[in-house]
């Protein structure tokens, strides 16, 4: 069993030197990912040397057991170590995506979007609109001054949903309209009432899609709202290209 612990741990040393190597050469993509997702090379030989400490434990509980749980335990170890030398060293490491989770729970929480400093009252509002900016970029200053409107106190909507251009993706901003409470006036560009609240997603919806995270906020905006002030399913609209 002496002879089965020293092989396993001379096969994980030799990976580590060859990802040591890998590392310490490595250009482009392998050498960004480890900067990016791993901040220091050393973190993934941190991992390994973690993982020999760990293998010669294993082995060592193992030692009393069948054969087969040994070979199991090296094909699991072994395993893993294989799938972390592909994520260091591929070459199309994954990238963010258009979703990223750990961005996604650093917004605000929706009914800190919703509060405002008028005092809101039952049944004020009685249906949802989400609609698109028509634009790839925007926040409520620029979507204001696009409009021709001096003052962004008076944009037409009481949220904007950001998509990383000009604002955080998926974050909320509030406009003055929602947080007094008023009422914004339908025009001929919308069919609403003076009681419909009004949810700008920043896209056009044919360049420039809505990104997942702006969906997922849109859909936990709508649910919030329609939960507080009663607006039944009958009485939210999204766009026909929403998904």
């Amino acid at each position: 069993m002496e002879k089965r612990v020293g092989m396993g741990n001379f096969i994980l040393n030799n990976l580590i030197n060859c990802a040591k190597i890998f590392i310490a050469a490595g250009k482009g993509e392998p050498m960004k990912l480890c900067i990016n997702d791993c901040i220091s090379g050393r973190v993934i030989i941190d991992f390994f040397s973690g993982l020999v400490i760990m293998s010669n434990q294993v082995l060592r509980q193992a030692q009393d057991r069948p054969r087969v749980t040994r070979v199991l335990v090296v094909l699991l170890v072994s395993m893993t170590t294989g799938a972390v030398v592909l994520m260091a060293l591929g070459n199309h490491p994954p990238s963010a995506g258009p979703f990223c989770l750990s961005t996604y729970y650093r917004l605000d929480p929706i009914q800190q979007a919703i509060d405002s400093r008028v005092t809101q009252v039952p049944g004020r509002w009685e249906s949802v609109e989400i609609y698109f900016s028509g634009t790839k970029a925007g926040n409520i200053d620029q979507l204001s001054s696009l409009s021709g409107l001096a003052n962004s106190d008076d944009i037409h909507c009481p949220f904007i949903i950001c998509n990383g251009l000009g604002g955080n993706d998926g974050q909320i901003l509030t406009s003055e309209k929602w947080q007094k409470q008023w009422s914004v006036i339908p025009d001929h560009t919308w069919y609403g009432s003076s009681r419909t609240i009004r949810v700008c997603l920043v896209a056009d919806g044919k360049t420039v899609k809505p990104t997942n995270s702006q969906i997922k906020r849109a859909e936990a905006l709508v649910e919030t709202l329609s939960m507080k002030f009663n607006i039944p399913a009958a009485k939210i609209f999204y766009p026909n290209n929403w998904r």
